[in-house]
């Protein structure tokens, strides 16, 4: 799992490279095009949601990351993530919450922190049932904002 994260982020960074463009306050900021389909693969709206709502529970309860979400308001959450993923995915939604780098700061958040949460989606992932080529392209979308979550090099 780990060597995909990391072949994504280096797929990435050669793509986009680095800049203030990425900071941007909406899920547009970063300018992969979603797959064709790739929406409707996770079941839309509804199936998207259902998939946030796993998986901020699922972040929540893990031993190595749950500690950071203690007081972070997971319905919020999961109803951003939805926005989101939805928005990425190529579907009608509008990501309405801040950008990567203000929702981020101060987190002290290590690579090592952003492996496991891509770990934790993965395992959602698995569970919904979501085929692996499917996982592949959402975290293609994602792995751009490797660089405005982590906070600690």
């Amino acid at each position: 799992m780990k060597t995909l994260l990391t072949t994504l982020a280096l797929c990435a960074s050669a793509l986009f490279g680095t800049g203030a463009a990425l900071a941007q306050s909406n899920a547009t900021a970063y300018p992969v095009a979603p797959a064709a389909g790739l929406y409707q693969a996770f079941g839309e709206k509804a199936g998207l949601q259902a998939l946030m709502d796993d998986f901020v529970q699922r972040l929540a309860a893990d031993a190595a990351i749950g500690d950071q979400f203690k007081t972070t308001n997971l319905e919020n959450l999961s109803r951003l993530l939805t926005e989101q993923t939805c928005q990425l995915a190529g579907g009608p939604c509008q990501y309405s919450g801040r950008n990567m780098v203000q929702s981020h700061a101060g987190l002290k958040i290590t690579p090592a922190h952003f492996n496991r949460l891509v770990e934790v989606l993965q395992a959602s992932m698995d569970a919904k049932g979501i085929p692996f080529t499917r996982q592949n392209q959402m975290l293609a979308l994602l792995a751009p904002m490797h660089r405005d979550v982590i906070t600690v090099r």
